[in-house]
């Protein structure tokens, strides 16, 4: 038998920082996202998705079986579900099981710590308005404050009650916080999009320029969170030019519509994490990441949580 690491069993093992030092490493080492299988989609009977995501790289690989079922949180239950098995390169032996869900909860919003080291304004507390009152919202607060000073949380989510209790749970954290609507934006130094929308959530001509978008939401190429007068206007960062141009919606649409073509991308992750390619604030334009979630953010993250866990049972 395998060891099963369980949601409970990994929690409180590795940050979204710890998470965002592990990927920014696979990424230092030579990874390079553009060679990452892509991502195999399975329509599933009832309006339900189920992914495929294998990835290798160094001595590990590992694959993400995850479901996304829109209905369940109606019946109670989780909409992301799943399992990651971690294998041993060489051998290709299993070594763990873990939660795909949670393994999912800690790798987006670390993805977006590590993107927003680089493009977030620095040296002052800074205004964020957060879309989604989900996990993911959660996570990505949790994300941001690991990476910058906040000044104020303003929480925007089609459940009320959800925002509420996000806000209150974002002062618990320090920042003053409260519910607000899409035109806050327009005072926002960082706007963060972790929804299930597939329209655009805010006039992306109210974002300053010197704002950084990030929208984590969706994958499929139909589907966004910001609009085209944004991603027109912005400098756009993604994990890998070839997995945007096959699955972010926010860029696909706005292409489609003829506003921006596959050029406008202005850099990807590892060119930030490297420094082939410097971020930070632009006076000019607003910085954009559109991430879709990659298979080899997921490995990085669960081979550091693999050895966090083994490093737990020895102390």
């Amino acid at each position: 038998m395998i060891p099963q690491l369980s949601a409970a069993g990994l929690a409180g093992l590795l940050t979204p920082a710890d998470a965002a030092d592990a990927l920014a490493d696979a990424l230092l080492g030579g990874l390079d996202p553009e060679s990452c299988p892509q991502r195999t989609a399975l329509p599933v009977p009832g309006g339900g998705e189920l992914l495929l995501m294998p990835a290798a790289s160094g001595t590990y690989a590992g694959v993400k079986i995850a479901g996304v079922a829109p209905h369940n949180p109606a019946r109670g239950l989780p909409r992301i579900t799943g399992s990651y098995l971690l294998l041993d390169g060489p051998t290709l032996r299993p070594l763990a099981l873990l939660d795909g869900a949670a393994l999912t909860a800690l790798r987006t919003p670390a993805v977006s710590a590590l993107a927003l080291r680089h493009l977030a304004p620095a040296g002052r507390p800074l205004r964020l308005v957060l879309f989604g009152s989900g996990p993911q919202a959660y996570g990505h607060l949790e994300a941001v404050l690991a990476v910058r000073e906040l000044a104020e949380v303003v929480v925007v989510a089609r459940d009320p009650e959800g925002g509420e209790r996000l806000a209150a749970h974002a002062r618990t954290l320090g920042p003053p916080a409260r519910t607000g609507t899409a035109g806050d934006v327009a005072g926002a130094d960082l706007v963060v999009c972790c929804t299930t929308a597939r329209e655009p959530l805010f006039d992306g001509r109210l974002v300053g320029p010197g704002a950084t978008v990030v929208a984590v939401g969706s994958h499929e190429p139909s589907a966004r969170e910001t609009d085209t007068a944004l991603v027109r206007r912005a400098a756009v960062y993604v994990e890998s030019r070839a997995a945007a141009l096959r699955e972010a919606g926010d860029l696909l649409v706005a292409e489609a519509e003829g506003a921006i073509g596959p050029g406008h991308i202005t850099g990807t992750l590892a060119d930030l994490v490297t420094g082939r390619m410097p971020g930070g604030a632009r006076p000019s334009c607003p910085q954009l990441f559109k991430s879709v979630g990659m298979a080899w953010e997921d490995l990085a993250v669960a081979v550091a949580w693999f050895r966090a866990a083994g490093a737990s049972r020895e102390t």
